[in-house]
């Protein structure tokens, strides 16, 4: 979530809102410090905390406050299992702060630094009851006294060769999560009118190229209308060496390719690395949504294996609390 261009977005629109941030975490609880929901004033919110008890009584008290108008940041220490009963256990502060159109200037350039995309640290101090946010870099150690937050998100790039009915579920099932798509397809009006935020979809011109300029963290995916093409491209990622390359087919089809991979000098460790059939073992629905379902649930234990779970606005580098 862009935290940041949401929480202009409902100020925009409604004049006010919300930010509640899981400030520390002490034992087990529902989020981990960092995650953030924003509050519009009748309520509604974007984001998630965690759910459950604790994130009512949150959305109750950011409500209160956004009522009372734009004031003082306050911060909730709250005990999850005696006081909420919740069986986390743990121990949360949440920090939760109301905002209008005076604070637009200064959200700016954190919308901005999201907006660029990765991570990016901000240094945090309470300035009249108030949380003064600026970009780490803007300011230095020495004006700062405070502690600070991380923003933004980390999106693992994913190549999908192939705009079929899989590949059109298979992004559609992508959209809300950490993945940025590049959508490849060779054929004239391949690609259905509507895109997600997060994907591209681009006419192919030389799929092995496409392989050549992917990032070495790139997880790709090759189902196009096309076997010999289809051998083209995975002969090509397997050469480079990602994290994960995936072929749709069967045992059958990976039989083949297998052994024209080995007429071509492919190692053989290199070959086994090939995900074919793609998805989760155990699925065999081959309906293109539960593929789709699948395959997504794959790419996210691949990402987290590779240490890319970053959570965006993930945990802060305490120094201080406000």
């Amino acid at each position: 979530m862009r935290v940041w261009r949401q929480l202009t977005d409902f100020v925009a629109r409604h004049g006010a809102a919300a930010l509640v941030t899981v400030h520390d975490v002490k034992g087990s609880a529902p989020r981990k410090a960092g995650a953030h929901m924003v509050v519009r004033p009748d309520g509604a919110f974007h984001g998630t905390i965690g759910g459950g008890q604790l994130e009512f009584r949150m959305l109750d008290i950011a409500r209160e406050m956004l009522a009372a108008g734009r004031g003082p940041a306050r911060i909730v220490d709250q005990a999850l299992g005696p006081d909420l009963g919740q069986c986390c256990g743990g121990r949360v502060k949440i920090l939760i702060e109301t905002f209008d159109n005076r604070d637009l200037e200064d959200i700016a350039p954190l919308v901005e630094a999201e907006a660029a995309g990765g991570l990016f640290e901000v240094e945090c101090r309470m300035e009249e009851g108030r949380v003064k946010r600026d970009l780490a870099s803007a300011v230095g150690d020495d004006r700062w006294t405070g502690w600070r937050e991380t923003h933004g998100e980390v999106r693992t790039p994913v190549l999908i060769f192939g705009a079929g009915h899989v590949g059109r579920a298979l992004v559609l099932s992508l959209a809300p999560l950490p993945f940025s798509v590049r959508w490849l397809d060779d054929r004239e009006d391949a690609f259905p009118s509507h895109i997600p935020p997060n994907a591209k979809a681009v006419r192919m011109r030389d799929p092995e190229a496409e392989i050549a300029e992917a990032g070495p963290t790139s997880l790709i995916l090759v189902m196009t209308h096309d076997h010999p093409l289809d051998m083209a491209i995975v002969a090509a990622a397997l050469r480079r060496g990602f994290p994960y390359v995936g072929l749709i087919g069967s045992a059958t089809k990976r039989a083949r390719f297998e052994k024209r991979f080995r007429e071509i000098g492919i190692p053989e460790d290199t070959i086994r690395s090939l995900v074919c059939p793609i998805g989760l073992p155990g699925i065999e629905d081959k309906d293109p949504p539960i593929i789709a379902a699948s395959v997504t649930a794959q790419l996210l234990q691949v990402r987290e294996r590779v240490g890319q779970d970053v959570i965006p606005g993930g945990p802060p580098d305490r120094e201080g609390d406000p």
